[in-house]
């Protein structure tokens, strides 16, 4: 699965440092050539003020329904902390998670530049589906108040320590802030309420996936991503979310589809799993729907290694991109 995709380090280069922020640092060095506009250079650049980040212990239920930090699972009973499940995780797993390089960002932003979106500097941002915290922490850098929107409640264990969230510190972000929002959204009231709106742009990578959302065959419904609304009902909450002149971006980067007789691969069906009617309905104007960048996200993942390593991906037959952008009249 392309979101296994970890985080590699730079080709033909000799990395001094080999802490998980040193390659990431290394791979935005890497990307950097690639980069066409201010944006893309910037968010790449905000990787030198990253902060270093420490393993973490989170402590987990038997069924992985919730999650608890080390700190909150210390108030516990023995009793109690005796019936979880502790895992630690490493300063990799704290940047990439399952989910691979928030670097994979830099593609989504370079198109929104070309399309008008040049700045984050004092915007608010949301990102559906975020499942790590790095492209949320370099946005911050940039100055936008970023909100990661997701439903795994391990983020909130693995992400709750002092600086992780909050306001984030930097040479542009006299403003700039990282939150997270855990729960189904838009459906759960209290996570709309939390997630609240007037944002000036909604990213969504890897994760509103026709495959996902609208499969094919019948698959293991945890495979699938679940948005507990309708569709019409979802594509009118994000315009809800949006002040006027905001903007939807939904980026999906994909395998190839399954071979006949194998079995269905739904995070290999990227396309926008909402017509195009359905978001002229809500109000949006269409800017551009399923559109191929899959030519530059190969140019991304070899700059990211994803074609070395112990499980080098076949870039040319095996990554394909495509992005969809919408806009709430002003």
């Amino acid at each position: 699965m392309l979101a296994a995709c970890t985080l590699a380090q730079t080709a033909g280069a000799d990395v001094a440092d080999t802490t998980a922020l040193g390659r990431l640092r290394a791979d935005a060095r890497a990307l950097r050539p690639l980069a066409r506009s201010s944006l893309g250079r910037k968010f790449l650049d905000a990787t030198s003020a990253l902060g270093p980040a420490r393993a973490r212990v989170v402590w987990r239920d038997s069924s992985r329904t919730h999650a608890w930090s080390d700190h909150e699972a210390a108030a516990f009973p023995d009793s109690v902390r005796a019936r979880l499940v502790r895992r630690e995780y490493d300063e990799t797993f704290y940047w990439n998670t399952r989910y691979g390089s928030p670097l994979a960002y830099f593609r989504p932003l370079e198109i929104l530049a070309a399309e008008g979106t040049t700045e984050v500097y004092a915007r608010r941002v949301a990102d559906f589906g975020c499942g790590m915290i790095g492209q949320l922490r370099l946005l911050a850098l940039l100055g936008a108040d970023a909100t990661g929107i997701d439903v795994d409640p391990l983020l909130a264990a693995l992400y709750a320590e002092r600086g992780d969230l909050g306001p984030v510190p930097g040479t542009r972000a006299t403003r700039g802030r990282t939150d997270l929002v855990i729960g189904q959204w838009p459906g759960d009231s209290t996570t709309r309420a939390l997630v609240g709106g007037r944002y000036d742009l909604i990213l969504s990578k890897n994760t509103l996936k026709n495959g996902y959302i609208h499969p094919a065959e019948p698959v293991d419904p945890r495979m699938l991503v679940h948005l507990g609304v309708s569709d019409a009902e979802f594509v009118a909450a994000l315009y809800g979310a949006l002040r006027p002149g905001g903007r939807v971006m939904i980026y999906n980067l994909c395998p190839a589809p399954a071979a006949p007789g194998k079995p269905y691969i739904p995070w290999a069906d990227g396309r926008c799993p909402f017509p195009d009617s359905s978001w002229r309905a809500a109000g949006f104007r269409v800017v551009a729907f399923d559109r191929d960048d899959s030519g530059a996200a190969r140019a991304m993942g070899h700059a990211l290694g994803w074609d070395r390593g112990e499980s080098p991906m076949d870039l040319e037959h095996d990554l394909f991109a495509t992005w969809s952008l919408f806009e709430k009249p002003r």
